[in-house]
């Protein structure tokens, strides 16, 4: 009977808490979807540039072998398409003997380019195959150089958010927001105080990431080192204003943990982990509200393609009106602790 007696409580307990319901069920339904949408989209066709090609022959193995061949006039055509991004690589035939610039900044693109030549160039001599030099990397760089820019973002996100909502929960569950919205002090005031206060950690932590990953673990580094702690900051500060807020609608820990799958998971789907260029069209335009995409984006222009402040001020404004609204919207939250 006491057994009985102690899973009927507990079956109540979960009946009652509609949050944990939701997180059981239709979480991993939530996450499976994006899963299944993200793996199962569209095949990526590497985008390759013909600069002088010496016959219509070379597009049409290109394209038979899975490729975007586009053809350029010129060479500087193609270089600046490349740097736009528009191009994966492009392939030039001056004096005869084919040479293949490619972007560099995703190791994986850089093989499927390689293979697919290969392919395409298969039917020719060994001497027809192209010289390879890079726009961005080289040759040496692996898929964690790659990868190293957003996970050091995503750490940066994840933790900070997690205990920003923990340790925020805690003030108002052991009644001192409470006692202090009970003196003269401003909403704006308070939130303000308690970034400021989170702010000092958080960046400590930015600069402890960022000196790890490049200086400890030897990640590929082009860029400057203030900008990767700029973003870093920018990053954390978004974690921790958007921590603070969902805290806002939790009461206990447990509560901030369920906030997770539904909140973070989603975002390392667009972060750049996976490639977008992947997923369906309406997937993508996803990405555009994730504040991690923004801040891994900025990630990678800087320590890869070595982008300097006109590379990455919109993923900085970007992350600073996230951080801003999220702020504002703590403010508007405080409200059903006191109206001022």
């Amino acid at each position: 009977m006491r057994i009985r007696a102690l899973a009927i409580r507990i079956i109540r307990q979960f009946l009652r808490d509609k949050r944990t319901l939701a997180l059981l069920f239709l979480a991993p339904l939530l996450i499976l979807g994006l899963m299944k949408l993200v793996f199962n989209g569209n095949t990526i066709e590497p985008a390759i540039g013909l600069v002088q090609a010496p016959s219509a022959a070379i597009e049409r193995q290109l394209e038979q072998a899975g490729a975007d061949a586009v053809l350029y006039d010129g060479r500087q055509a193609a270089e600046d398409a490349l740097l736009a991004r528009k191009l994966d690589a492009y392939l030039t035939f001056e004096g005869g003997a084919p040479a293949l610039r490619l972007e560099g900044s995703d190791p994986s693109v850089n093989k499927s380019v390689l293979l697919l030549l290969q392919r395409a160039l298969s039917a020719g001599s060994p001497s027809s195959q192209p010289a390879v030099t890079y726009l961005h990397g080289s040759a040496d760089m692996a898929s964690f150089d790659s990868f190293g820019p957003v996970l050091i973002g995503f750490f940066s996100f994840f933790f900070v958010f997690l205990l920003a909502g923990v340790s925020f929960l805690r003030e108002r569950t052991s009644g001192t927001l409470e006692r202090l919205l009970a003196t003269p002090i401003r909403r704006s005031e308070v939130v303000l105080g308690y970034l400021a206060g989170f702010g000092l950690f958080t960046l400590l932590q930015a600069a402890l990431i960022a000196w790890f990953s490049i200086d400890a673990l030897g990640l590929y580094m082009d860029g400057s080192i203030w900008y990767v702690l700029l973003l870093n900051l920018l990053l954390s500060l978004t974690a921790l204003t958007l921590g603070t807020l969902l805290s806002s609608f939790a009461s206990n820990e447990f509560q901030i943990i369920q906030f997770i799958p539904l909140v973070v998971v989603p975002q390392v789907f667009f972060s750049g982990l996976f490639n977008l260029d992947a997923m369906t069209p309406w997937l993508q335009h996803l990405s555009r509200i994730m504040p991690l995409y923004y801040g891994a984006d900025a990630m990678r222009n800087i320590m890869i393609r070595g982008e300097g402040w006109s590379g990455i001020a919109t993923d900085v404004w970007v992350l600073a009106g996230f951080s801003a609204a999220f702020a504002l919207l703590n403010v508007a939250a405080l409200k059903k602790h006191r109206a001022i």
